[in-house]
Parts: structure tokens; sequence; C-alpha cells
């Protein structure tokens, strides 16, 4: 067979090329510390780090997200933490309105500490987080949560949405709290509230009221007393309406005073002397009003009245004492509203640091898939460089001495 003199030297080049082509590609892999250098090296490893990476940048906008949701739920937790001291100012200030001993001024002062307390829980409630997003506007977060209206009540204009933030594969949270949850709702356990009539001639006042049955069918109902003389016996008594229903309860009773009066599963007294047509009424605190802004300003209102002129000072008194006690009551609730949003938005930000663990543990297992896919192996390269060095060392010294081959020399 004859080879040409040409294709000796094509043969040469092509072995000395594909020697140094490899002794690069080690070089390569050493100078980057990575085994895969284009996807051609190792096609399924270079497709599943490609999917190994887009997973890791996934879990690592799931850390950015979860850290925005923290940092909103600090900011609500902030908040929340004034506006239970607040709170706790308002129910002190409502306690010493029950003194008797204070006098008209006394009360007209305490009612304008009370409205410096209002102003200051509006003001908490219209809080922001500093970039202009207002924390309890629910999805409205570029309008002002609580604005008064003429008559000079707080009205709630955002919507009871809440901003949700993808924080893990299967986990939307609530990254805050609406304003109608936190200001203008109470937990589903907090009872009944009594409330007097203003117009009530008598000097009846009410005890706390307590829950003695959840089971009782009429439980959840709302109730009115109604105090009337027995015309037979000349003895006052008090029969009940269940205005759920529009029917009687029981039959009128002998109004005792201070003895328990046990209806619906509720338990309450009534002190003093009631007149004719005096009315009070129980009802679930969902509905016996849970806004707090006009709650507090029933009570100014009623403290800036003066009850020591006129004829009936007494009845005055008494009233005056009923709207104090529903007050408590209202704030009580209010209180433990707040405590409950405050022990959700708790609860979540433990969540996101059990989630943040978690995503750091996936961050590691990612890292370590990666670099069994990638990362290179320095004593197999290694020894591969110097394998593919001396492989070019001999093509290059066969092809000098190949080249040099002459059958003039022997001449």
């Amino acid at each position: 067979m004859r080879v040409a003199t040409s294709t000796l030297y094509h043969q040469g080049l092509a072995s000395m090329n594909n020697q140094q082509s490899s002794l690069l590609h080690v070089q390569q892999q050493l100078g980057t510390g990575r085994r895969i250098l284009t996807p051609s090296d190792d096609p399924v490893a270079a497709t599943r780090a490609l999917s190994v990476s887009q997973a890791g940048a996934v879990n690592g906008q799931y850390t950015t997200s979860r850290k925005q949701a923290n940092s909103s739920l600090g900011q609500e937790e902030n908040t929340l933490q004034t506006v239970t001291t607040t709170l706790q100012n308002i129910k002190t200030l409502l306690v010493n309105a029950g003194n008797g001993t204070m006098s008209d001024n006394d009360r007209a002062s305490l009612a304008t500490t009370l409205q410096g307390q209002y102003d200051q829980l509006l003001g908490l409630a219209n809080a922001d987080d500093g970039n202009g997003n207002y924390l309890f506007s629910g999805l409205q977060s570029g309008t002002v949560p609580f604005a008064k209206n003429a008559a000079g009540g707080a009205v709630y204009q955002g919507d009871t949405g809440h901003q949700l933030l993808q924080v893990d594969v299967s986990r939307q949270m609530e990254t805050g709290n609406n304003g109608s949850e936190v200001f203008l709702s109470v937990t589903a356990n907090a009872g009944y509230v009594l409330k007097g009539n203003s117009a009530n001639t008598g000097t009846g006042t009410y005890s706390a009221v307590t829950v003695s049955d959840p089971a009782d069918p009429l439980y959840g109902h709302s109730l009115t007393l109604t105090f009337q003389t027995n015309v037979g016996t000349g003895k006052m008594q008090y029969s009940i309406m269940d205005n759920t229903t529009g029917t009687a309860v029981g039959t009128p009773t002998d109004y005792s005073d201070g003895v328990a009066i046990n209806v619906a599963g509720v338990t309450f007294a009534v002190k003093g002397t009631p007149a004719d047509g005096d009315t009070m009424s129980a009802q679930p605190a969902q509905q016996a009003g849970a806004d707090m802004f006009a709650n507090l300003q029933n009570v100014i209102n009623a403290l800036r009245t003066p009850i020591n002129v006129g004829t009936n000072q007494p009845a005055a008194d008494a009233n005056l004492q009923n709207v104090i006690a529903t007050g408590l009551r209202q704030f009580d609730n209010s209180l433990d509203n707040v405590l409950t949003v405050r022990s959700s938005v708790g609860s979540r930000m433990q969540e996101l640091d059990a989630l943040d663990t978690i995503g750091q543990n996936r961050d590691v297992s990612n890292a370590k898939t990666l670099s069994d896919l990638q990362d290179l192996d320095y004593a197999a390269a290694i020894t591969e460089y110097y394998q593919r060095q001396t492989a070019l060392q001999g093509a290059q010294q066969s092809f000098m001495q190949i080249q040099g081959m002459n059958l003039f020399q022997y001449l």
C-alpha cells in the first residue's frame, strides 16, 4: 500500500491537534474546578445540574419572600404591641371613670384623656411600613385604613383581603391583617355584652355577664329585659324577649335586687331599683358592637355629659355606670381579639423560622448534588493531565521521526 507523504503530515498534525485539544480540556477543568465544561461532556449530568440549579434559584426566591414576609409581620407585631398597651391604658381609665366620687369636671378631664387615647389608637390603625403602604388596609395598601366621617367617627376604608406571599413550595402566607380583623372584630368566644338604655329612669345597674351553659338552645340569641310593675301584686317584674326569634322567653319573673338572672346560657345580676319601662339588652359580642373606636367614643360622650344637675341624678348616675360597665366589657373583648391576632402573627413568624431552616437544608442538599455532578476530582484530573501531556509529547516526537525519514539518506 502506498502512503503519500502529505497523508503522513495530515495524520501527524491531526494526532497532535487531538492530543493538544484533550490536554487543553483537562487544563480548563483544572482551572475552573468543574468536570462539566460543556453539556457534551456529560449530557445526563448537565441536564440534572441545570435542574438542580433552577431549584436552587427558586429556593432563593422563597428565601427572599420569607424575609419580606417576616419584615411585614414584624412591623405589624410592633404596632400591635403598642395597640395592646393603649387598650390596657383605656381599660385603666375606664375603671377610674367608675369612681362615684368624681365630679362632672373630673369626668370631663378624664374624657379628654380618653380622647387622646382615641387619637393614638387611630394613628396606630393608620400606621404604614415607611414606604407609604398601610399595614391594616388589606389589599388596598395605598388607602388610609381609617378616616373620620362628618360625625367624627372612624370609618374603615380598606377591604377584608390579605396580602399573600409564596414563602415555600406549597405555602402561601398572609403577611398582615386587615383593619377590620384588628379594630372592628372580637373573638368567636367573646360571650355576651350587656347594655343599658339611656332613657331608663330607674337606678338599675348590671354586673358582669358570664357564660354558664353554651349548649343552651338560646345561646347566641339577642335578648331584651323589660321591667314592669305587676298591677296585681305591686311587685317589680322583668320579662325577657328573644329578639332573634321575636318570642318571649318564659313568663314575667319577680325582680330581686342582686339575684342572679340565668337565661340563654348566660348569667348576670341587676342591682338597684329599675323603673317601669326600663330596658336592658344582652347581646352576643359580635352583635353588640365590636368597633373599638365607636365604643370608646360612646364612653367619651357619656363622660362629657353632666350628671350632677337635674332632678333625676340617681338615674343619670346609674346610666353612666352602665355605659362604663359596657365599655369595660367591650374593651376586654377588643384586647382579647388583639392578643389573638398577635398570637397569629407570632405563629406565622415562627413558621417562617421553620421554613428558613428547611430552606437552608434544601440549599445544602442542592449544593451537594451540584458538587457531585459538576465538581472535578483533582487527583483523577491531574493524572489525566500528565497522561495527555505524555501522549502529546509522544505524538510530537513520532511525527518528527517520521517526517525525517527519507530514502535519499540511504543513497
